[in-house]
């Protein structure tokens, strides 16, 4: 009884723990697929560069609007487009490789943002938009991150088909037609989109902890991508609760809290991980007995 008083209590008794709650599971059954997807399609540290590529137009909006969550929404979408098109055109129309404009875009706006932060805000300004707020989340960034959730959830089972096929032979999916290109600029448009209903609640810095940690931990658990997107999503909802539930007991802060339960989650899987986890690959390598 003790227990489930401690697990259910606080969100029973402020609403913004509940708010918190319904944020943190909208960001697990939305970013955390478009996760899956850019760790099949080894673009894990895209998802970083975009976060980064968000800040300078989220800076912008705070700046002018204070805490409008339109005004940094707007900013933060405009930045990141603009970044994930220009790197897909600069990697379409020179020799440099995708990660090689992704990053030089995302170092630019980086700095871009940090400068603009600097020269007309405060330090506390800044951490507001670098780490963000999950107990802050009101009634209209709640609506905002599920609608991006529901968005989501409707483009990949649109995309679903040329994303796999992307992901394994995306030679084979160019030669038969446009549909790759569609999928690529599509799948970005979306990694944009999480990123920026993210940082409302994690921050632009650790918004991409959302998508990514739990889909490289359902990569030791799962080989189906079915497998995968359940597994990711399930660990995201799991760390989603529990950094609440931590932050809330320990007074720590909330987005650290659910990144860092996260982390752990992946390192005890990086031991015990049933597909190719290192007590897995280690048993594996020990001569067989006669």
């Amino acid at each position: 009884m003790m227990l489930v008083e401690t697990l259910i209590g606080p969100f029973q008794e402020f609403a913004f723990m509940r708010r918190a709650l319904v944020g943190c599971l909208a960001l697990a059954l939305g970013a955390t697929p478009v996760g899956v997807f850019l760790m099949l399609r080894r673009m894990s540290l895209t998802g970083d560069a975009m976060a980064h590529a968000i800040l300078p137009g989220a800076a912008v909006g705070y700046l002018v609007a204070g805490l409008s969550l339109g005004a940094m929404t707007v900013g933060g979408l405009i930045a990141g487009m603009t970044v994930a098109l220009l790197a897909g055109y600069v990697t379409r129309s020179t020799i440099l490789r995708e990660d090689a404009s992704l990053a030089a875009f995302y170092l630019i706006s980086l700095s871009l943002g940090v400068l603009i932060v600097s020269l007309r805000g405060s330090n506390i300004d800044l951490l507001h938009v670098l780490f963000g707020s999950v107990l802050a989340l009101d009634d209209n960034a709640l609506v905002l991150i599920a609608s991006i959730t529901t968005l989501t959830l409707a483009a990949l089972a649109l995309l679903y088909r040329p994303l796999v096929l992307e992901c394994l032979d995306p030679a084979f999916l160019r030669s038969v037609g446009r549909a790759g290109a569609w999928a690529h600029y599509g799948f970005l448009c979306l990694a944009v989109l999480n990123l920026v209903g993210g940082f409302h609640a994690l921050g632009t810095l650790m918004a991409v902890g959302i998508m990514v940690l739990p889909a490289a931990t359902a990569r030791l658990w799962a080989t189906t991508i079915g497998g995968l997107l359940a597994v990711a999503v399930a660990i995201a909802a799991f760390s989603g609760v529990a950094g609440l539930l931590i932050s809330y007991y320990h007074d720590l802060p909330s987005g650290p809290a659910i990144i860092l339960t996260a982390g752990v989650v992946h390192v005890v899987s990086l031991v015990v991980g049933l597909q190719g986890g290192l007590r897995n690959r280690s048993g594996a390598r020990q001569p067989r007995s006669p």
